[in-house]
């Protein structure tokens, strides 16, 4: 059944709304979408779009509040796997190409670099932003721990350089569709033993 239907559920259309935004927002930008590109994926009428979200930047926070819960509530789930250290970076790198699989375009909706810099969509990127630092600063930590090492200076240092690197890969992965989850697990594991493995660096 449409989207736009007489019959469907406010909430069921809603969502289905916010489902096509993600996707249309994720793979042109917020800059580059209207609401008419929305409506038309929706197959819905732009004064519906209005009715239930207000406006392009309503309905664009609506979509990076369901984009941005989908990563942290998977960031979320592979730290409570109980794995430390390298095994978790390697889990929670795995369990963000597989959710992101199906629907790569939430990737870009939530590090766009065309949104809005103030209002709601920036609120909610600022709360999602620093639900992804509490956990990185926990596996961080726990590495660490692991190392001996309790220099805060170290931590804050070490977060910034496993932020990169886990957005770089991730990034990297959504630009080479073809390569399936599993087979970017492995590449990071090998990257990872590449760089970490004692001589294989030099001065």
């Amino acid at each position: 059944m449409a989207a736009g239907t007489k019959g469907v559920a406010r909430a069921d259309r809603e969502a289905q709304i916010v489902a096509d935004a993600c996707r249309v927002f994720g793979e042109n930008g917020y800059a580059a979408t209207s609401v008419a590109d929305v409506a038309a994926a929706a197959g819905i009428s732009k004064p519906l779009i209005y009715q239930y979200f207000g406006s392009k930047d309503g309905l664009y926070a609506a979509a990076v509040r369901h984009g941005a819960e989908v990563l942290s509530d998977e960031i979320e789930r592979t730290a409570a796997s109980g794995t430390v250290g390298l095994e978790r970076a390697l889990v929670t790198l795995d369990g963000m190409f597989r959710v992101l699989e199906p629907q790569p375009w939430l990737w870009r909706l939530v590090f766009d670099p065309t949104a809005p810099e103030d209002g709601e969509a920036a609120h909610v990127y600022a709360e999602h932003e620093q639900r992804l630092l509490a956990f990185g600063a926990e596996g961080v930590g726990e590495l660490l721990e692991l190392a001996g090492d309790d220099d805060p200076g170290d931590l804050s240092a070490l977060m910034a350089v496993w932020e990169q690197v886990f957005r770089t890969l991730v990034g990297w992965w959504i630009d080479h569709p073809d390569e399936p989850p599993e087979a970017m697990t492995a590449r990071c594991e090998r990257l990872f033993a590449a760089v970490l493995t004692p001589g294989t660096m030099t001065p």
